[in-house]
């Protein structure tokens, strides 16, 4: 079995997000046929003027959306930690998608059940990742992510004691 912390999911560098949404594009034309941002498995939110994230499923070690679902609609693969949806069990109600801390889980504007990022499993590898332009989407695990954060933590702290120490 893969331990969570070895089990990769999509992650933005927000310094290197322009807002473009070639990812969103990549993944609705992967998946659907369409070049159709509301059928991404993963979003791009403007956080301000200038900030960008790319927002998908997080692989959760206890996912929320599959606690959450009164039909078990959902299930995570043991392995991979991929969210699957038995599409006949749901319908629709949206409780994962208000259980999921990070945004991940969407309806379908059409089909009107749940979505999720599945990695691109038959294409062997994240066509948004593929197709970023600015090379801002990477596969992640929640180990190197933390490490990634307790680094710029360090350097924005050094930056700040730098600072003071001029004053």
């Amino acid at each position: 079995m893969v331990k969570i912390h070895e089990r990769k999911f999509v992650s933005v560098d927000p310094e290197k997000c322009v807002g473009c949404q070639v990812c969103e594009y990549a993944c609705s034309f992967s998946k659907e046929k369409a070049f159709n941002p509301l059928k991404s498995r993963i979003r791009v939110v403007r956080v301000n003027q200038i900030a960008n994230m790319a927002v998908t499923c997080r692989l959760c070690e206890e996912p929320a959306c599959v606690a959450a679902c009164p039909r078990d609609a959902l299930t995570q693969d043991e392995q991979t930690g991929a969210i699957t949806l038995d599409k006949d069990k749901c319908n629709g109600c949206g409780w994962c998608i208000e259980a999921c801390d990070y945004g991940a889980m969407m309806l379908h504007p059409e089909t009107k059940v749940v979505y999720v990022c599945d990695l691109c499993k038959e294409k062997g590898e994240p066509q948004c990742i593929k197709w970023c332009p600015e090379e801002a989407l990477t596969l992640v695990t929640s180990d190197t992510l933390a490490q990634k954060a307790r680094i710029g933590a360090i350097k924005k702290l050094f930056q700040e004691s730098k600072k003071e120490s001029k004053q």
